[in-house]
């Protein structure tokens, strides 16, 4: 850590009041954290801010929180899926209502066990699916869910029911099964430019996650790329092209095809993570190298991704293969 024997003594509380801001410097952690130049007494200085920690040492705490929500604002709702721009400092502020916005809200209702598991903490492992495991084990399982019928809010934006005023961009592509469309992730507070999150949602349903793809889909991966690249800086003109990673996940939330657009400046947290993120132009690439012809498919590779332990694909697949038994059987 860098010192100066020769900066003056000071009250340390008196500092922060006699900050005097100049610019800021960088913004981060999903815009939670911001670092300030500016001076005090003529000498320049760095100011870092941070937001705490939500407190949660007890249920009382907790309630406490939410009883002081308001300025509740709805920024869309699908299915059983809201979510809000809100303050945490109650109604007594002299400031605006956007500017006191300050918490992001997500509401499930009414949600299932299924959710409740995957929103709890719980350990994670690491898991390798051999094209095996995939064929035997996992497709089966993949189509068990769909057949559950969780996919209503997706197929409620493609076919024109719920958010369509939320849609950035629609393509029909180069066929009629290539056509896709474009809308902000519901994570995303929809103005934070550093932590930028939309979604491409393709129309086709053959295609349920990237273990579908195959050589054929080259050329439409390669044109679903290009076109999201240039409706998003058409869009948001401050972003460039090589500002924007594009992924997809494995195993995905859902399984649909859909393809994430971030700002490469977002921090990668557990969603962006190794073994949960597979670049979109690293699978163009893998395809583009596999030996086979067209019908060469991402179904027969090997994938190493993670997994919690409260997962259904943990506890009815890979926990009974780690011990050697049979994993639950799922109908094909």
């Amino acid at each position: 850590m860098e010192t100066n024997s020769e900066v003056p003594r000071a009250d340390p509380e008196s500092l922060i009041a006699k900050f005097q801001i100049e610019k800021l410097l960088k913004q981060d952690q999903h815009g939670r954290r911001i670092t300030l130049l500016g001076s005090i007494n003529n000498q320049q200085g760095i100011l870092t801010a941070e937001r705490a920690a939500f407190a949660t040492e007890s249920l009382e705490v907790i309630q406490a929180f939410h009883s002081a929500i308001t300025r509740v604002k709805n920024l869309g709702d699908n299915d059983i899926y809201r979510w809000y721009l809100a303050s945490s400092t109650g109604s007594n502020s002299s400031q605006s209502a956007d500017s006191q916005q300050d918490l992001k809200l997500n509401l499930i209702w009414p949600c299932t066990a299924k959710h409740i598991k995957k929103y709890s903490d719980q350990q994670v492992r690491m898991v390798t699916e051999t094209s095996e495991i995939y064929h035997q084990h996992v497709q089966p399982f993949m189509q068990a869910k769909r057949e559950e019928g969780h996919l209503n809010w997706v197929f409620n934006i493609l076919e024109g029911r719920t958010e369509q005023e939320d849609v950035i961009m629609r393509d029909a592509g180069q066929g009629p099964e290539d056509g896709f469309l474009m809308l902000p992730d519901l994570n995303w507070d929809r103005k934070t430019m550093n932590s930028l999150h939309l979604l491409a949602l393709v129309h086709r349903r053959d295609i349920w996650s990237l273990r579908d793809l195959q050589k054929k889909h080259i050329p439409w991966l390669k044109y679903l790329r290009q076109r999201v690249l240039e409706a998003t800086v058409k869009m948001y003109p401050d972003m460039e092209e090589d500002q924007l990673k594009l992924y997809v996940h494995y195993q995905p939330t859902y399984y649909h095809f859909h393809v994430h657009v971030v700002n490469v400046m977002l921090e990668a947290g557990a969603t962006q993570a190794t073994g949960k993120a597979f670049g979109l132009e690293n699978i163009i690439s893998q395809l583009e190298t596999m030996s086979g012809g067209e019908n060469a498919s991402m179904a027969d590779v090997n994938l190493t991704y993670y997994l919690g332990e409260a997962s259904e694909l943990w506890t009815e697949i890979y926990a009974p293969l780690k011990k050697g038994l049979s994993p639950i059987a799922h109908s094909n």
